[in-house]
Parts: C-alpha cells; sequence; structure tokens
C-alpha cells in the first residue's frame, strides 16, 4: 500500500457510483468507457467489470506502474477485490455469493484478464494475479464488502500524510477509527491461522503499521496498535481446553475409581478366603480333639 495505489483507488472507483434511487450504476465521466464491450455499458456487472480491468490496468498494466506504483506489491489485489464485493454487494445477489460466480462470467471470459504484463517477471497477466489469491474467492461477497471501510479509512491517511513534514498528528482520530473498525472485523472474522478472513486482516494490519512506522517521529500522533487475537477465539478455545480438561479428568477419575473397587472387591475377597481357611483350620482341630 502507498499514496500512489490509494489515489488510483481514489480517482477510478469514484468515477462508477451506485444510484440508489434507480438501483443502477453510472459512470460519472467517460474516463473508463474505453474499457466497454458494448457502446452503451447499459449491465450493472458489465460496468464493474469495466473498472476493475481499469485498476489492473493502471496499477499493474506494465513494468514501470507494476514496479513504482504498486511496488510489485501484489496484496494489492486484494483491495481489487474488497471493492469488488462492495460494489457487488449493491447488488441483489444471493446469500451466499461470493466473487467466484462474477470471475467465472466476467472475468475468466475476459481476454483482456490474459494479456501479457510486458517486461515483468514472475506475472504473466492480470487473471494469474487473481488466481493467486483464489482461496479468497471462497469468501461470501456480503462478508468481504465489510472490509471495504477499513480499507478507505487507511486509504486516506495514505493519500493525506505529508512524509517530508510528518502531519500524522492530523490523522489520528482517523487512525483510531480505523483501529475501532479493524478490532470489529478481527472480532467477527478472525478464525485462526490459515483462514482467508486472516489473510484479508493480515494486509490491512501491515499497510497500517507501515504508516504507524513512517510517523513515529511525530510525538504528537497517536495511532494505536491492533489487536493480534480475537477475543472470542480466545474464549472459545479456552473452553474447549476447559472442557478437554474436564472430559480427561473426569475419564481418569472414572478409571481410578474403577480399579478402586475392583482392588477392594479383590481385597474383601482375600479376606473372605482367610476367614473360610481359618475355619476349616478350626474345624480340623475340632475334630481331631474329639477323635482323640
Amino acid at each position: 500500500m502507498n499514496k500512489e495505489v490509494c489515489k488510483k483507488f481514489q480517482d477510478l472507483t469514484t468515477n462508477l457510483e451506485y444510484d440508489s434511487n434507480d438501483e443502477s450504476y453510472k459512470f460519472k465521466d467517460d474516463k473508463s468507457k474505453e474499457y466497454c464491450t458494448n457502446e452503451n455499458c447499459d449491465d450493472d456487472f458489465n460496468k464493474i467489470n469495466i473498472v476493475c480491468l481499469f485498476l489492473f490496468n493502471e496499477i499493474f498494466g506494465n513494468s514501470t506502474s507494476f514496479s513504482f506504483i504498486a511496488k510489485r506489491n501484489t496484496n494489492i489485489v486484494e483491495y481489487i477485490m474488497i471493492w469488488l464485493s462492495y460494489m457487488l454487494n449493491f447488488k441483489k445477489i444471493e446469500e451466499n455469493d461470493t466473487i467466484k460466480n462474477f470471475y467465472e462470467a466476467y472475468i475468466n471470459s475476459d481476454n483482456r484478464y490474459i494479456t501479457d504484463i510486458n517486461n515483468v517477471s514472475g506475472y504473466k497477466n492480470y487473471k494469474d494475479l487473481i488466481d493467486k489469491k483464489e482461496d479468497l474467492m471462497s469468501i461470501y461477497v456480503k462478508d468481504m464488502s465489510k472490509f471495504y471501510d477499513a480499507f478507505v479509512l487507511l486509504c486516506h491517511i495514505y493519500i493525506e500524510v505529508n512524509e517530508e513534514s510528518l502531519n500524522c498528528y492530523r490523522f489520528s482520530k482517523i487512525a483510531n477509527d480505523f483501529a475501532k473498525k479493524y478490532d470489529e472485523l478481527n472480532e467477527n472474522y478472525n478464525n485462526g491461522k490459515g483462514s482467508p478472513y486472516n489473510q484479508l486482516l493480515s494486509t490491512l494490519s501491515n499497510d497500517y503499521y507501515n504508516l504507524k512506522n513512517k510517523c513515529k517521529d511525530d510525538q504528537s500522533s497517536n495511532f494505536p496498535s491492533l489487536p493480534t487475537y480475537s477475543r472470542r477465539l480466545v474464549i472459545k478455545n479456552t473452553l474447549i481446553s476447559i472442557g478437554f480438561i474436564f472430559v480427561a479428568v473426569s475419564i481418569f477419575l472414572g478409571i481410578a475409581y474403577k480399579y478402586s473397587l475392583f482392588g477392594f472387591r479383590k481385597r474383601f475377597q482375600k479376606q473372605c478366603l482367610r476367614e473360610r481357611i481359618k475355619n476349616i483350620k478350626k474345624k480340623l482341630i475340632i475334630n481331631i480333639l474329639f477323635e482323640e
């Protein structure tokens, strides 16, 4: 994440607005229309696809933009996917829809996503960049869209912070707003290591701390730390551990009780045997005495 990337997002994504009155998307100007596959771009999903393609072209389009705008940071693809989910969420889609559905219908069938990125090694084209984030396509659109507000807050600080004069103190409130939003996401979506949600949280966290480090010399700024673990997850794991210990102790006590009873029975049987032997001996002695 950097200022240049955030400016690209701001310039391009604000060009497409959702009109809640007629429930459709409208371009504010003709900037993106050159990417239209038909004359009018009447289809809303095509409009979203156009801006998505425009983002990839502006940020990853060639070796210059790939190196100096994206700075070879392919995690920016995650932010494009977050924006994409946010835009799709305005439409009447199925409850459990994922980006995978949009990907199959528009990206996978659009040859412009497989145009080679010139003079860039490691990534062939835009589709290749997206495919490397395939695990994120399992996240529901309605869930991924909730990461958008945190991304916007973070981008706002990146755009406005002056690295030379370090005016970070002016954005302490926004940094605190971001931290609160991140905490909400962390509580709701931190599902432990390896979760695709955690991948998004990690990207947001890393870019926030990069910004915080830039502002560390501004003593008047107040950029709070972010939570590392989900309180919900810690409580859940603690309860599971307590439950496991309780079950283990119960089993152990049950086994101990069983063996204690077994031992008691054995002792009781031995005592009875000794009593019988003693009685037999007494009878033998008495019989011998009478015989004499």
